[in-house]
């Protein structure tokens, strides 16, 4: 029981990792992206993986806390606050890119990336923040 515990728990911490590459890849392709249409279409491949790598992490998570037989700490109930947030946030910057920004009008996407980088920021920093406080 001890080794799928243990196996179970190292599955998470990656995928927390590859998570958080994944954001780091969104801040680039967004920094990098000039055109809308270009950014949406691509957006539309990695935002499936963004939110299936939030969904294993979360799995992975409920997982771990049923082998300890559902002992809510501090840390698992952050842990669950913080990944309903990603949620949220990812659902937040795809929403703005597909309802409120307008292709037609000229600064709409100068105004997405404005919103879109806070949005990452705080993905980014809510992973590093979780992360060095589970392995302090």
């Amino acid at each position: 029981m001890e080794a799928l515990y243990t196996a179970g728990l190292e599955i998470h911490f990656v995928g927390v990792f590859v998570l958080l590459a994944v954001v780091i890849f969104n801040i680039i392709m967004l920094a990098l992206s000039h055109q809308i249409v270009r950014y949406a279409k691509r957006l539309r491949i990695v935002m499936p993986i963004s939110l299936s790598l939030i969904t294993v992490t979360i799995f992975t998570g409920i997982v771990m806390m049923a082998a300890k037989h559902l002992n809510f700490s501090l840390a698992n109930m952050v842990m669950i606050g913080m990944s309903i947030l990603f949620i949220v946030l990812e659902v937040k910057r795809y929403k703005i890119l597909k309802h409120e920004t307008d292709v037609k009008q000229e600064n709409a996407f100068a105004q997405y990336k404005k919103k879109t980088f806070r949005f990452l920021g705080i993905e980014m920093a809510l992973l590093v923040v979780m992360s060095a406080w589970m392995l302090s």
